[in-house]
């Protein structure tokens, strides 16, 4: 017992209420920069090392393989062997929703079918363009289009609707499919992709959900296998959840059967921030976290950490202040710094993109003559589109960099074993690269989705102004909130300074000013 005392040592008042209240539903809001993984893993490794409970049936699922990596490296280093690989039956499970539903259909696959176990996709805008080329008799298809087609399908797959359903549910949310398509011609593209990835014996990313909440429904049996691997369950970013999801967590602890919530697994801890949803276009919403204790209730522990132990009062003071002009303020947690006093937030205007990217460049080498390693400094941006100049202006500066692309957010929930096993290895502090240590990466471009559970000493948050933060020119509403969140994110990100700016014009010969963001 004292060993599992040492294990709280070092967490708050509040980090250890949620990481000693070990039964029934707990619900953790966990603020930017709070210690939530901290506090998630010590209440894994807390419970194991008391016995109260048993590491091969505890499941804790997050939305990446890096995050994912991380978790097990803890619990790693708590001795509750959360290395151990999914499958092997020892240690606690951390992986991905799509990981931990992949092997849980494999390992069920046999029992439930005869037909061989399907290949996974691994670029859907094939099918995609053979689906459109079957409804159109088109093979001129525009990637562009092949893109918009995709984004629809996957929205629709993690909506939790399917091809026969599509065009009623678009007339009834007033939903428009991309490319100015009617639902109607949508719903045909959308059923000749089903086929052509079926004719190809294939699944795709969202199938794999599917699949296993399609076997926990229809197959006593094989549900009960799986339900029986998971006796605690812990969901990360619980904000960011779609309703694919939701649904699947539920079947996970035994709801949707005919003895209803009775019947289902209480112990269930689920950890998010509602002011950290920013992939509502993915499918995410806060609104399962927010009404947890309605479908869960009665709570075992409902509890708040906001105390920022990440940023200086300065860079918190304005992550505050941009929540507070929000219509849903109340939802969202007021930080509080547990830093000393830092550097003031600087804002700078430029007069063009370039110039703001040398600017950016030329703040970072002074940067680095104080003392500061590339790699301390990240440049976020609204699009990848802003991306290029900044690379050219810290080439220039002869300064190395690397950059985070929006590439597809679910593309990161599952990855091959080489890339687990590089993203295990950079969790734990080691030279996962064969770069040597001395050898800095460089300073990060990124952005600010790319960003998200990220940190960096300095950032330079760039393009402050309307039309990229917020993007667009979106009215009151969802889509401006939505970018609220966002520029939260991104100054967050910041542990010693934040540094904000925006360039009037593109190139100066532009007529219309650039106006500051009104989030500022």
């Amino acid at each position: 017992m004292e060993q599992a005392q040492t294990i709280l040592e070092g967490l708050d008042e509040q980090q250890r209420r949620a990481a000693t209240t070990l039964n029934g539903p707990v619900r953790i809001i966990a603020g930017a920069g709070a210690g939530k993984t901290r506090t998630v893993t010590r209440r894994i490794a807390y419970a194991c090392a008391t016995g109260a409970w048993k590491p091969e049936r505890v499941l804790a699922v997050t939305f990446s393989v890096k995050a994912a990596a991380e978790m097990r490296a803890r619990l790693a280093q708590l001795g509750v062997g959360g290395a151990a690989r999914q499958g092997t039956g020892q240690g606690v499970t951390a992986a991905t929703f799509h990981s931990a539903a992949l092997n849980q259909l494999n390992g069920v696959w046999t029992d439930v079918c005869d037909a061989p176990f399907p290949h996974l996709i691994e670029d859907q805008r094939d099918v995609v363009a053979q689906a459109i080329t079957r409804v159109t008799a088109r093979n001129d298809i525009d990637p562009l289009t092949v893109r918009d087609m995709l984004a629809e399908i996957n929205w629709a797959k993690i909506s939790l609707i399917p091809v026969a359903e599509y065009e009623r549910i678009c007339k009834a949310a007033n939903h428009r499919p991309p490319s100015g398509l009617e639902p109607e011609r949508f719903a045909k593209l959308y059923d000749a992709y089903e086929q052509e990835k079926t004719s190809r014996g294939e699944i795709d990313f969202d199938d794999i959900l599917l699949l296993v909440c399609h076997i926990m429904d229809d197959f006593p049996d094989a549900a009960a296998q799986i339900r029986s691997s998971i006796g605690w369950l812990t969901v990360d970013e619980y904000q960011d959840v779609s309703p694919l999801q939701h649904r699947l967590l539920t079947l996970w602890l035994g709801g949707g059967g005919p003895d209803g919530k009775a019947a289902m697994n209480r112990n269930v801890c689920v950890v998010g921030d509602p002011a950290q949803t920013i992939y509502s276009f993915a499918g995410a919403s806060s609104w399962d976290l927010l009404r947890f204790a309605d479908e869960f209730g009665p709570l075992s522990a409902d509890i708040n950490l906001g105390i920022d132990y990440r940023s200086t009062p300065e860079v918190v003071g304005l992550a505050n202040r941009v929540l507070a002009a929000a219509p849903n303020r109340d939802d969202y947690l007021k930080l509080r710094s547990a830093r000393d006093p830092g550097r003031r937030v600087s804002r700078t205007v430029y007069d063009t993109d370039v110039e703001e990217a040398q600017g950016v460049a030329a703040r970072i080498r002074k940067l680095m003559a104080a003392g500061a390693k590339p790699s301390d400094c990240a440049i976020l941006t609204r699009i990848n589109a802003q991306q290029a100049v900044f690379g050219t202006a810290l080439r220039a500066a002869g300064l190395k960099f690397r950059v985070r692309r929006d590439a597809g957010w679910q593309s990161t929930a599952l990855a091959d074993s080489a890339a687990s096993k590089r993203a295990l290895l950079e969790a734990m502090g080691l030279d996962a690269t064969g770069i040597r240590q001395e050898d800095d990466p460089g300073v990060t471009i990124s952005t600010i989705h790319a960003a998200k559970g990220l940190e960096f000493k300095h950032v330079f948050l760039v393009g402050c102004s309307e039309g990229l933060l917020p993007y667009g020119a979106p009215a009151p509403g969802e889509s401006l909130e939505e970018e609220r969140r966002l520029m939260y994110v991104g100054i967050t990100r910041a542990e010693d300074s934040l540094h904000l700016s925006y360039a009037r014009t593109k190139d100066g010969y532009g007529a219309q000013q650039r106006r500051p963001s009104r989030f500022l």
